[in-house]
């Protein structure tokens, strides 16, 4: 059993359509997404090209703030990335706004006989962090008891392969938005896109995480072009040295 998972896409569809024509040459059974899909400087066309594939797709926490409107902010940086974000959202159709609701909180899946649960930030919420350094205790909480041997999920923008009790937790990066630093201290945006494979077979499961380049100038331009506001300091996120 071979499945492709893409998460937190951004309205990137110049990441997303590079990661789709990789994943178009692998001989894979399925492909899901976990979420956070239409916010970024190409809703429309990133929601397009999912719908098309028809994939399962989980709820992430700006998906459904499109729905349900924006979280509060506490600090600047919070601000300046909610009135992008609304901006963002307000550029959705009621089509647009109709298919994010089909999206799931969670999957149960069966791959080749072992038990997986998918979701965006943890069992618990969408707006939980899962990091490599998360102590166990705290995710015990998130986790909520449950003990699936493979345990997917996006949210962070990091990719992350760690094992935790008896599961293995599995965090694909970001299709449209790769973090090179943890946001809130300074936004550092790595200049490719992030997706994995999962294989499993007889009980042995295979995670492979990959980065794969595409046409940052070109999005950045779109994104300039758009009317969004603070389009430089979004431009200015993304390293490209």
């Amino acid at each position: 059993m071979r499945v492709g998972l893409i998460s937190d896409l951004h309205g990137n569809c110049l990441a997303l359509d590079a990661v789709l024509a990789e994943l178009e040459r692998e001989q894979l059974d399925s492909i899901v997404c976990l979420g956070d899909v239409a916010v970024g400087p190409q809703p429309h066309e990133v929601l397009a090209r999912v719908r098309e594939l028809g994939c399962p797709i989980v709820l992430g926490n700006w998906d459904a703030a499109c729905l349900d409107g924006l979280p509060a902010a506490t600090a600047e940086t919070e601000e300046i990335v909610n009135e992008i974000h609304g901006w963002w959202s307000d550029q959705l159709s009621s089509d647009d706004r109709a298919f994010l609701r089909t999206f799931v909180p969670q999957l149960e899946l069966q791959l080749d006989g072992v038990d997986a649960l998918l979701f965006h930030g943890s069992p618990r919420s969408y707006d939980d962090w899962i990091f490599a350094t998360t102590p166990d205790e705290e995710l015990d909480a998130m986790l909520d008891g449950h003990r699936q041997p493979l345990l997917v999920g996006g949210h962070t923008h990091l990719q992350l392969l760690r094992r935790w009790r008896e599961s293995l937790l599995v965090n694909p990066g970001s299709v449209g938005l790769p973090f090179l630093s943890w946001w809130p201290d300074r936004v550092r945006v790595a200049p490719w896109a992030e997706y994995a494979i999962l294989t499993v077979e007889d009980g042995r499961i295979h995670v492979d995480l990959r980065r794969t380049p595409f046409d940052v100038d070109k999005l950045l331009s779109i994104s300039r072009s758009s009317g969004m506001p603070h389009a430089q300091w979004w431009a200015d996120c993304w390293c490209l040295d």
